[in-house]
């Protein structure tokens, strides 16, 4: 059953006008907001006493000595350490880390899945949680999982963090609100959000059943691509990331924590809220991007350019140009390029990649893939157009051409991806969807000229 989240829980900043209501522009900017007046140090962050009887703490998301480093000074009811006792390990069963081999699974290979469909189960944010594929290892801090949510409950005096991973999170379905340590963040679809690595949250239904897509980052966090010769503007511009004012609520009611540590799961039992921060400042915060306002580039005379002129976000590896996760974004745009083949090219890779559909047809395939839906192709396995949308693209009219009512995207690793079991056996795994290549056929007959 919905429990219909209450806006009037937590105490909020004073809203900001217009289209920022509630939130604060740009990308890791320094922020500094405050639920009450004068409740934020100024011109120091630790002072001996803080206004309202708060704690002062820090909250790092790098090492001390990271450049630059990534850290929000928390002023707060209780430190943190109130909001932490015994810990007692508990099962989720569907939500998986790396490394998560199954002998019986077989991940080589080209997947489909159809939306994983509603239960008339109960799910919230924690139980909802079904883990498709994972890569690398969530003990060394590399590589990532990906997710499908299934939420229809609000956690009701329940509260989440995971130190393991940040979490990157798109909406396919369904309302929700994450009511975090530092504000409140509410998404719908065509929207993402990021909650930083230990983060405390909830997640409130806002409008349900919630379905949706979720990137688990073990490594380094999200950040904007490099753009080199592309230059300041389009793509993802760093205004129209939204970060949340202040909020707190001050409750004193017996409440759950749950933690996810090293791919265990542990919860502690308080007697309070734990989203008691009143002020806040700092670069290390969750935010929430609008997908439309993503402003793609492309190619404008001939060639269909590599999917990285579409990156939106992308978090780092060791490897310089070679990204621990990229998060890729196919919009609505203009084809107009000449005498060329338009829709992505067939090809190998050494990045693994998951797509998802958000709404509407992707080009290359436009059977099959539908809202909701997922596919993978592995590093290393061919893949591209099925032969219906390779003979459209090699005998269209080459006349200028919106590309329309079409939002995928893309969750690409440099690391091999792993199908859980829930993702082999479960889900609803197109098993046909590897004949979409089948029917293609031998055009070479010896003869120069096109054919």
């Amino acid at each position: 059953m919905n429990r219909p989240a209450d806006p009037h829980k937590m105490i909020q900043a004073p809203s900001l006008a217009g289209p920022n209501e509630g939130y604060m522009p740009g990308f890791a900017n320094d922020f500094e907001t405050e639920a009450l007046p004068g409740a934020l140090p100024q011109g120091m962050n630790s002072p001996q006493k803080c206004n309202y009887g708060l704690y002062g703490e820090q909250l790092s998301g790098t090492a001390f000595t990271a450049d630059p480093p990534e850290r929000t000074w928390t002023y707060r009811i209780r430190p943190s350490v109130k909001h932490s006792h015994r810990y007692q390990k508990i099962e989720l069963p569907h939500w998986k880390s790396a490394p998560c081999v199954d002998p019986d699974v077989i991940s080589l290979g080209q997947y489909r899945w159809d939306p994983v469909p509603h239960s008339d189960e109960g799910l919230t944010w924690l139980t909802g949680m079904r883990t498709m594929t994972t890569a690398g290892d969530v003990n060394t801090q590399v590589g990532m999982a990906s997710h499908i949510y299934l939420v229809t409950e609000t956690m009701v005096d329940s509260y989440f963090f995971s130190a393991d991973s940040e979490l990157l999170v798109v909406p396919q379905e369904g309302r929700l609100r994450f009511a975090t340590e530092l504000g409140i963040i509410d998404l719908a679809p065509q929207e993402i959000a990021i909650i930083p690595r230990g983060l405390v949250y909830r997640v409130e239904v806002l409008e349900g059943p919630c379905r949706g897509f979720v990137c688990e980052n073990y490594g380094q966090k999200f950040e904007l691509p490099g753009r080199g010769p592309i230059g300041a503007n389009c793509m993802a511009n760093p205004r129209d990331f939204k970060a949340p004012v202040a909020a707190f609520e001050d409750r004193e009611t017996p409440s759950t924590v749950t933690i996810k540590w090293c791919g265990q799961f542990h919860e502690t039992k308080i007697g309070h809220s734990p989203l008691d921060v009143v002020a806040w400042h700092g670069n290390y915060a969750p935010y929430k991007y609008d997908l439309t306002t993503y402003c793609p580039v492309g190619a404008i005379l001939f060639d269909h350019p590599d999917p990285s002129i579409f990156t939106v976000l992308t978090a780092p590896s060791g490897v310089p140009g070679t990204a621990n996760i990229d998060f890729v974004l196919f919009r609505e745009r203009w084809m107009v390029a000449e005498n060329t083949f338009r829709p992505p090219w067939y090809h190998k890779n050494i990045m693994s990649e998951l797509m998802g559909n958000i709404y509407g047809q992707y080009d290359a395939k436009p059977q099959g893939f539908v809202p909701g839906g997922m596919s993978l192709h592995n590093m290393m396995l061919p893949h591209g157009p099925d032969k219906n949308a390779f003979e459209g693209a090699s005998n269209s009219n080459l006349g200028p051409e919106k590309l329309d009512n079409t939002m995928s995207f893309m969750f690409e690793t440099r690391f091999p991806q792993h199908l859980t079991a829930f993702a082999a056996k479960d889900a609803p795994l197109q098993d046909d969807y590897i004949d979409c290549w089948s029917d293609i056929e031998k055009k070479f007959d010896g003869t120069p000229g096109l054919k």
